[in-house]
Parts: C-alpha cells; sequence; structure tokens
C-alpha cells in the first residue's frame, strides 16, 4: 500500500503513475467512484474526494476505509493535504478536513510507501 499527498495541482497523479507503472485507465476517480471500483483498482486519484462523499451521505468512513484496505492491500492512495491553511468556518468542513487528516495518518501507519509530492518533486517520507 502507498500513499501519495501533497497540496492541490502539485503533480501527485502524474508523480504516482510514473513511481508505480499504473495507466490512467487503471485509477478509480474519487470525485465519481464508488467502493466496489476502489477495491478493484490499483490506484485511487483524488481520495479526499471520495471521503467527502462519503461523510455527506453519513457513512461510517473510517469503517469503510478499513475495508478498503484489507480487500485492496496493494492500493495507492493519491490525496490532497488538507490540514494546512486557514481553519474553515463551515462545520462539515472542519470535520471533513480533521476525518480526511485522520484516514491519511492510518493508512500512512500501514503503508510500506508515504510521498509528499510538492511541485512535481516527490519527497520519500516513509519507504518499508
Amino acid at each position: 500500500m502507498w500513499l501519495i499527498t501533497g497540496g492541490a495541482y502539485q503533480g501527485k497523479l502524474e508523480y504516482a503513475m510514473q513511481c508505480t507503472g499504473i495507466k490512467k485507465e487503471d485509477i478509480a476517480d474519487g470525485a465519481i467512484c464508488d467502493i466496489e471500483e476502489i477495491m478493484k483498482k490499483p490506484m485511487v486519484n483524488c481520495f479526499h474526494l471520495w471521503i467527502a462523499r462519503m461523510l455527506k451521505d453519513e457513512q461510517d468512513v473510517m469503517t469503510l476505509v478499513e475495508k478498503i484496505m484489507k480487500n485492496n492491500p496493494h492500493i495507492v492512495f493519491v490525496v490532497d493535504e488538507l490540514g494546512c491553511g486557514i481553519v474553515p468556518i463551515n462545520s462539515f468542513d472542519r470535520m471533513y478536513r480533521e476525518t480526511t487528516g485522520r484516514i491519511c495518518c492510518r493508512i500512512a501507519s500501514r503503508a510500506k510507501c508515504v510521498h509528499r509530492v510538492i511541485c512535481g518533486v516527490g519527497v520519500v517520507i516513509k519507504n518499508d
């Protein structure tokens, strides 16, 4: 399992594809995909958007993420880093930001590799 994180529009997807050799057609889109697709694909892009959709549907997101990690242990998660910057005024946005951060911590603790991408350049945080 890998976690690729970084700010918005920093080249995370291209970096992840280059590192793993996974092709665009084999990547789930977190903005629109369901959990079944995530469990079948080797990579999910915009995982933070999938988290937001599940929270809006009042799903137990942490349980769903545990299910994904169990059933697709070699998946690559590509997710925007949301914890920097101004704390949102909206309570849902604050909860979404916190939940996404906690989920990324859980994924990172189990991941073989964790990379942070800035300006298209990856920094290896963890490589077991």
